[in-house]
């Protein structure tokens, strides 16, 4: 096995906050998820199967992202992106055309703060000496 290659310090608060994200994602997301997941009656179509096992599985990372906050912060990459993806492709186009969905119009509220909120907790530096400026793992 190869040892993690240690990146910059981060300071003692930015682990806080990663962690407080973590948690809150982990049980405000994972109250809603696990409860349909475990007492779900009938079988799901393919894409709500999807979107729970999607769901289920952030938030069990997210509980472990509390435990080791810079290990996991490519999940909360994963987790802007993919809003930001579905504000742009889910909910943007329907609004501009005036053709609102009532449960993409409810669901708007929470996936935005997300974009808003996310890309705040980030640290946007350490992200870069990461993951860009330092050369990739060896391909063989």
């Amino acid at each position: 096995m190869i040892p993690i290659q240690p990146g910059p310090e981060l300071p003692l608060y930015r682990l806080y906050l990663l962690r407080a994200s973590y948690l809150l994602i982990g049980l405000a997301q994972g109250s809603r998820t696990w409860p349909a997941i475990l007492h779900h009656a009938g079988p799901w179509d393919f894409w709500q199967g999807v979107g729970m096992s999607f769901f289920g599985a952030l938030t069990l990372l997210c509980l472990l992202g509390v435990r080791h906050p810079v290990r996991m912060l490519p999940l909360l990459v994963f987790e802007l992106t993919w809003k930001l993806i579905w504000v742009l492709a889910a909910w943007l186009p329907p609004y501009l055309g005036h053709t609102l969905d009532p449960d993409i119009a409810d669901s708007f509220l929470g996936i935005a703060l997300g974009v808003v909120i996310v890309p705040l907790i980030l640290p946007w530096g350490y992200l870069w000496k990461v993951l860009v400026s330092t050369s990739g793992d060896r391909w063989r």
